[in-house]
């Protein structure tokens, strides 16, 4: 009996002896979401937010606060549903500080403009360049707090009706409560998809949201349902999707089949944009360069040299990211990424939504703009020795955008985000000064220099004089020019109203070529400053755009003319070069403006316009600002979640028990410090479990404790005979036993995470562990085969043991996913450990990974080292590591020896020991899933096939390993090898599954290839 015991135990603390108590321990691999600064938040409180802000600007947050109150009473004349309490609302200073926040837990991508979590409700976001971003965002994210609100509190519904909402309509309906029926951004992928004929249905939208952009259909679908039956119907329609889908809600509310409903959409915007298209087709004026076959399906943010040479662009050419290319101009040649000179240790990430870069006079060196450590960077690639040259922070300005080169090359002026407010600032490239060009309220942006060095053109909210007269005039976003010499600036008056963005100097400086949505498109228009005549260089029926309206789309090269610009057609972006011979300049009137191709259709309302009537109203009493109040900042450590609790009831002959569990978790409002507790019970009392971790991540470095009781069940056969003498008769009684094992581990430790950018990080953590066990076996006793009773009784049980454990690991993880498996990119982990108490020894672990991607294929190579060291490794309670486990070498699990036997030279054995090396080598090949990168499209069954080879050796004391092919005696230890073929299916995200066929070498080959599954992603 004893030795089954020990033999137990010994696989009870297999998890334990490799991954000690590590309770809080970062994931092995995976990215890091640094916290770069410890952000002390202030509290403003209005009727009904409060909003949690670290502010220099008190005017700029009483205009949010506003705002924010504005927006609710919007909101609240559709959802006629009014948020009990206070919201919540987190507002960064920018969008660098945004992606540290921890409110939530996920990472936060550089497009990511906003977020609503559901938990406490709480609307997150930054602020951007301008005041109408900032606006829409908050806006947008405020209908997210509505609907959550309206979920949870709502009949029939819970947090859970999520799950029936469709992207689309979700991120639909915050567009549409934000920007009404005109938005020439979904109105330009709405004429696209017309002119395309790829108009989705419903059904369409919800099963191909890679296909249809959730945002701008979800918008479209909005606008139409609010102008053709009423906006009264949208919180209805919505309230019935989240209980029943949205077929049975339009079934209801307006009488149609989601086929139905989809056929008139589409009816009725293709009789609308047919009407005021004046042609079937686009046609961009110049030459198409880079588009799907030689780059990407996104190319943006074109930026021309100035001896009109080469382009920069930003694209998703390599598939997994967006990443900086330099091409030839014209021919569209491909020179080289740029952004695989500056290593991913040292930038977080690219600024490639709304930024494009920009060249030296000399067009020899290229600057954009990074995150790096919490704050944007200006890096600096000298385009032709293929390096980066210098990287530089803009000293008082943490977040800025838009670089311009000066034509004398000593300075860049970029837009500059401080306490709120984007100004123009320009940076001496020798010594770093800083001087501010713009000292005013509005905003500045898209800067560009004169060819002379003169003057600066930017884009401003500013109102000229005429709109500044007529206050009831929108203004819209209007070129201006500042004099470098003098500072006087001018605000122009051309297409007032419209979006006037993205200006440009021509060569002779005469003239200003920029992107403007006058004509309800989004068109190249040219200013003629010596006449102030305007005129219109396309006729693009889709538009010039980037990923949002902000986006520069166009550049010019100051030595011949020569226009870049990226055209939106097909869902896809393209981008053209055209010299001023290639346009048709027609004049028009600079004072007019026609925004109907900017109209989502129907033109007209069956019903009052509820939420157009909203967006154009202020009909909150100025003097509301009065009751705002800054208040104490209380951390408010709530309840956030708590689990569904089970409990259930089970009785047999071996006893009655009981299972049921609970999970909760607490944070502060800010989301920096969380409580996580867990209790669960799995039979009879010595089966309760607890756990208690606590963890605070308010500043860089994260740290964590736990406290935990887990008891640990596992159970095995046994047999024994007893020698009865019954009335002077001795009696044999054979005793079926089943003993039930149970190993207790009461545990405390702590962590620390320090992580050094998105892809560095060192990891500390230490534990103690009190481990004791009980032994409960259960007998039936049988007398020549007859049963005769039972019953139960504890049994010997080892002695426990304490364990001390302290780990120390850097990991490094600049690598992209595929379907199932890292593709690109490298992964590395150096790790210490040390174990103390009753079990003394070291542990060491070198874990290296490289990923080559060459589509469509990945070369995937892994080298691992792993080793114990010390008298306690002897010990025969520590399970030996194991190189047979299907995610090391795959083809030797113990099932194979078993069903294939062991010869007089191989055994399991040789698998096992206190060191082992394993190295891998994998084609992986994207099979089904995403288009561009898989070999079959499918929108819902995602797999891998790899092609493998496997390779690992283990050794110990007394058994040294020897590099033979095959062993030739027992006490060998030789490397295993295998190769084979699996296919890697992702579960909808849940998790991986890897069927594989492996031919281990070592086991005699094809005779012995066998079949095996593995439940993890591929390494």
């Amino acid at each position: 009996m004893k030795r089954i015991v020990l033999r137990a135990v010994g696989i009870a603390l297999l998890p334990l002896i490799w991954g000690s108590s590590n309770f809080v321990n970062a994931q092995y691999f995976g990215r890091n979401k640094p916290i770069y600064k410890n952000f002390k938040f202030k509290v403003y409180q209005t009727p009904n937010f409060e909003i949690y802000h670290y502010l220099n600007n008190d005017s700029l947050l009483n205009h949010m606060a506003m705002s924010a109150e504005k927006w609710y009473d919007r909101h609240y004349q559709v959802f006629r549903d009014s948020i009990v309490k206070r919201n919540p609302i987190l507002i960064y200073d920018n969008h660098a500080d945004f992606q540290q926040t921890t409110a939530i837990s996920s990472t936060v991508g550089v497009g990511t403009g906003g977020v609503t979590e559901a938990l406490k409700n709480r609307v997150i976001f930054p602020l951007t360049e301008t005041w109408g971003q900032t606006n829409h965002v908050l806006g947008h994210e405020m209908v997210h707090a509505f609907q959550y609100n309206s979920l949870i509190h709502g009949d029939s519904t819970s947090l859970n009706s999520v799950r029936n909402l469709p992207l689309w309509m979700v991120e639909g309906m915050a567009e549409y409560l934000s920007l009404g029926t005109y938005d020439y951004q979904t109105a330009m992928w709405m004429r696209d998809a017309v002119l395309n004929d790829n108009f989705p249905t419903l059904e369409d939208m919800s099963f191909k949201p890679n296909e249809y952009f959730p945002y701008r259909w979800g918008h479209a679908f909005w606008s139409f349902i609010g102008k053709t039956f009423g906006d009264s119907l949208i919180n209805p329609i919505f309230k019935e999707t989240a209980k029943r889908g949205y077929d049975m809600a339009l079934r209801r509310y307006i009488g149609l089949t989601e086929k139905s409903f989809s056929t008139l959409w589409k009816s009725v915007y293709y009789d609308y944009y047919k009407r005021i298209l004046p042609d079937s087709s686009d046609n961009p004026s110049g030459n198409r360069i880079l588009f799907e076959r030689n780059a990407g399906e996104v190319n943006i943010s074109p930026a021309v040299s100035p001896d009109g040479r080469y382009v920069a662009f930003y694209s998703e050419k390599d598939l997994f990211s967006i990443d900086l290319f330099v091409a030839h101009a014209i021919s569209g040649k491909i020179i080289r990424r740029l952004s695989r000179i500056v290593h991913n240790n040292e930038i977080d990430a690219l600024n490639f939504i709304e930024s494009a870069g920009t060249w030296s006079p000399d067009s020899r060196q290229f600057a954009f703009v990074a995150f790096s450590k919490g704050r944007n960077k200006l890096l600096v690639i000298d385009v032709y020795d293929d390096k980066l040259t210098s990287e530089m922070y803009i000293e008082g300005v943490p977040s800025f955008n838009y670089p311009t080169w000066s034509p004398d090359g000593k300075s860049i002026v970029v837009s500059g985000l401080v306490n709120g407010v984007n100004d123009l600032y320009s940076m001496d490239i020798q010594t770093g000064r800083v001087t501010r060009l713009t000292n005013d309220p509005w905003c500045n942006i898209h800067p560009s220099w004169s060819p002379d060095g003169s003057a600066i053109v930017y884009v401003t909210d500013k109102p000229s004089e005429i709109q500044a007269a007529n206050k009831s005039q929108q203004v819209g976003y209007n070129l201006a020019t500042l004099d470098v010499r003098t500072n006087n600036i001018k605000v122009y008056e051309v297409f007032p109203g419209a979006d006037n963005l993205n200006p440009m100097f021509s060569g002779n400086g005469h003239t200003i070529y920029f992107l403007s949505n006058s004509d309800g498109y989004r068109n190249l228009f040219k200013y003629d400053l010596n006449t102030g005549e305007t005129y219109r260089l396309t006729r693009i029926l889709t538009g010039i755009s980037g990923m949002t309206p902000f986006a520069p789309a166009m550049s010019v090269a100051h030595e011949n003319d020569e226009i870049c610009y990226s055209h939106f057609y097909n869902s896809k972006y393209s981008i053209y070069t055209a010299d001023t011979t290639d346009f048709n300049p027609v004049k028009v009137d600079p004072y007019h403006v026609d925004f109907s191709a900017s109209i989502l259709p129907p033109l007209n309302r069956a019903t009052e316009g509820l939420v157009d009537q909203n967006l154009t109203s202020n009909d909150l009493p100025e003097h509301l600002v009065d009751s705002f109040k800054t208040v104490k900042f209380r951390p408010q450590f709530k309840l956030d979640y708590i689990s569904n609790i089970g409990m259930g009831i089970s009785t047999s002959p071996y006893g009655t028990g009981m299972a049921g569990g609970v999970e909760m978790l607490f944070s502060d409002i800010t989301g920096a410090k969380m409580l996580y507790t867990g209790l669960s019970l799995n039979g009879e009392v010595y089966d309760f479990g607890g756990q208690v971790s606590y963890i605070n991540q308010r500043k860089y470095i994260t740290w964590g404790v736990t406290l935990s009781h887990i008891p640990y069940s596992f159970g095995a056969y046994g047999y024994d005979t007893l020698h009865r003498v019954d009335n002077g008769n001795p009696i044999i009684i054979e005793d079926f036993q089943v003993l039930q094992y149970r190993m207790f581990e009461t545990a405390g430790g702590g962590m620390a995470y320090f992580p050094l950018s998105q892809t560095q990080r060192f990891e500390l953590t230490a534990s103690v562990a009190r481990y004791y066990y009980r032994v409960d076996i259960y007998s039936n006793y049988y007398v020549d085969g007859f049963y005769i009773g039972a019953d139960r009784h504890k049994g010997d049980a080892p002695p426990g043991f304490w364990m001390q454990q302290t780990n120390l690991a850097y990991v490094y993880d600049n690598s992209d996913f595929g379907i199932a498996s890292p593709m690109r990119g490298n992964r590395v982990r150096l790790q210490v450990d040390k174990t103390l108490g009753d079990y003394n020894y070291w542990g060491s672990l070198v874990d290296l990974r490289k990923y080559i991607f060459a589509k469509p294929f990945s070369f995937a190579f892994r080298g691992m080292y792993y080793g114990r060291y010390g008298t306690s490794i002897e010990n025969s309670v520590l399970y030996p590591l194991y190189i047979g486990y299907p995610w090391y070498v795959r083809g030797y699990d113990s099932n194979v020896f078993i069903d294939y036997g062991q010869s007089g030279t191989t055994s399991i054995d040789q698998l096992t020991g206190d060191q082992m090396v394993v190295t891998n080598f994998e084609v992986r090949v994207p099979f089904t899933g995403p288009e561009r990168l898989t070999l079959i499209k499918s929108g819902a069954f995602y797999t891998e096939l790899a092609l493998f080879a496997d390779a690992g050796i283990a050794w110990s004391k007394g058994y040294p390993p020897s590099l033979k092919w095959k062993p030739t005696s027992l006490n060998d230890r030789t490397p295993f090898v295998s190769a084979g073929l699996s296919i890697r299916i992702n579960l909808f995200g849940m998790m991986v599954l890897e069927p594989y066929y492996a031919i281990p070498f070592q086991l005699g080959g094809f005779k012995s290839a066998n079949w095996g599954i593995n439940f993890l992603p591929g390494w």
